[in-house]
């Protein structure tokens, strides 16, 4: 599975932003998708996770201001984020997983095997 994430850029505090994200290769067994994040110097950070059945989690510093949904027929995966904040600065990595089926989100980088090749986000106050 090959993951293309698109929608990153400069934003000032409190605007909104749209990452998108395609996968493309042996998409038929994808289960669980999602996003993390990395600011510098920091460790990889759980943002959001989707279910193939469309149940969702959060990470705490995002919930109530960010939204991810995903089409299963385009194999496509979205992150709005609203509300921005300087602390969002990151670079933010689409990821999932093709090996096997479940319904539950895992927020641990090791539930998800395919990565994509991360998208910078910057928050300026």
């Amino acid at each position: 599975v090959q993951l293309q994430a698109s929608g990153g850029g400069l934003v000032q505090a409190g605007d909104s932003l749209r990452l998108s994200c395609v996968a493309s290769g042996r998409t038929y067994g994808i289960s669980h998708m999602g996003w993390f994040r990395q600011a510098p110097g920091k460790e990889r950070e759980f943002v959001a996770g989707i279910s193939v059945t469309g149940m969702t989690k959060y990470g705490d510093s995002v919930k109530g201001r960010f939204t991810i949904s995903r089409n299963n027929a385009k194999y496509a995966l979205t992150l709005q984020m609203n509300n921005l904040k300087p602390e969002d600065t990151a670079v933010y990595y689409c990821v999932a997983e093709p090996r096997y089926y479940s319904d539950l989100v895992p927020d641990l980088p090791g539930s998800y095997e395919a990565w994509g090749q991360g998208t910078q986000v910057t928050v300026s106050s």
